[in-house]
């Protein structure tokens, strides 16, 4: 099985119904911040203008919780559209009333129609038949490019796909290199392969960490959820986050992962501090020595350093999560500094993760990266081994 692309459809001149992610940050004045997801998109929408096709696009943005809310209308993206194409992008009133319909149903060649946040609808996030039915209505062709979402089995995302046939439904560019890096990373890695994993908790990565376990060769765990594991081999880790009843699934992981030779690496200092705050004190502790009612909330230098050594060989190496609260300078250091070691490494790297993507680009690493995936969620359960409900249905086999 395999993603089938929209290079494989006949799409000339046809209205193709694109789903992508435009999910950006805005600041208290409406003023997109990152563009990255905008950007990311403009492939497949460049594609189908060459093509003179007549393009809807669609996406949401934030949470309105099915109700209409002016704060989290897509006419910032829209103005960002326009800039980025240097053609004009129409920005319909709703998204499956009376004025997308209309102005779907009157788009010329080469014309680009914006539907507004598709979560004003409620009906979008319950994956409601009837939205999804109205939605496909609009167009030919259906492609899906937000893989940010192909996790959710939302109208626009998994019940659009049921109203069109094999031939006018594909991935778009973004999604298919997307699918395709992960189904590399984890099917047919360059070796060795190390996955650096952090993040505060251990429950929401318990389950890409028992996925990832047999296909890599060196596992290091930073972040909040090290100290689960810490707590698990017998260290006294202060008032660290710890999830006590996660500490057998932590214990199973490692002997996991001695049984199959995995290297498993954990921090061996760490910045510790008295309060969770900009201002607190801070000291640098062995993980073994972390005081009473003090917090790790970094890695240390120690831990830096036995990382850098461990990654010199590695020829791939995935990262999903912070090695600490990367937010505040003063715990952001340990952070800070991996990434500056992957994005110099002679490797395949490979950034998962909208905190993690988001660090690469404060440090400056990110055109460094090999890859920087646009999608949280979505990579954490290809990681996880499962299918997303955005692309199975978008899936081929091929014929022997």
């Amino acid at each position: 099985m395999r993603l089938k692309s929209i290079k494989e459809l006949n799409i000339e001149k046809k209205k193709v119904f694109i789903r992508c992610d435009f999910n950006v940050p805005l600041d208290d004045f409406g003023n997109i911040t990152d563009d990255r997801r905008i950007r990311s998109a403009i492939n497949t929408i460049r594609y189908c203008i060459d093509r003179d096709c007549k393009i809807i696009l669609a996406s949401h943005l934030g949470r309105p919780k099915g109700e209409i809310n002016a704060k989290y209308s897509l006419a910032p993206v829209a103005k960002r559209l326009h800039s980025i194409l240097k053609q004009e992008v129409l920005l319909a009133k709703d998204c499956i009333g009376d004025d997308a319909k209309a102005k779907a149903a009157a788009l010329s060649e080469g014309e680009i129609l914006l539907l507004e946040n598709l979560r004003f609808e409620a009906g979008e996030t319950k994956n409601d038949a009837s939205m999804a039915e109205a939605l496909a209505s609009m167009a030919e062709v259906y492609i899906n490019d937000a893989f940010g979402v192909s996790h959710r089995a939302h109208a626009s995302v998994e019940g659009i796909t049921h109203h069109f046939d094999s031939e006018s439904k594909a991935g778009g560019f973004l999604l298919q290199k997307e699918i395709e890096f992960f189904y590399q990373l984890l099917k047919k890695p360059v070796r060795p392969f190390a996955a650096i994993v952090g993040g505060s908790k251990v429950s929401g990565k318990l389950q890409a960490l028992t996925n990832l376990l047999p296909k890599v060769d060196k596992l290091l765990i930073g972040g909040g959820m090290a100290f689960t594991f810490l707590k698990a081999l017998g260290e006294d880790v202060g008032a660290s986050l710890v999830e006590d009843e996660l500490i057998e699934d932590a214990k199973n992981i490692m002997d996991e992962a001695k049984r199959l030779g995995v290297k498993f690496y954990l921090p061996v200092d760490v910045v510790a501090a008295e309060k969770f705050s900009e201002d607190s004190v801070i000291k640098f502790v062995t993980a073994k020595e972390i005081p009473q009612n003090w917090m790790g909330l970094d890695i240390g230098p120690a831990t830096v350093k036995l990382f850098t050594e461990s990654l010199n060989d590695a020829q791939t190496v995935l990262w999903n999560g912070p090695m600490g609260v990367y937010e505040m300078d003063k715990f952001s250091k340990g952070s800070h500094k991996l990434s500056h070691v992957v994005a110099q490494a002679h490797a395949t790297t490979v950034v998962g993760g909208g905190d993690t993507a988001d660090l690469v680009q404060r440090t400056g690493d990110d055109e460094e990266m090999t890859f920087i995936s646009t999608g949280g969620g979505a990579s954490l359960e290809l990681l996880e081994g499962k299918e997303l409900p955005g692309v199975i249905n978008l899936m081929v086999k091929d014929e022997i």
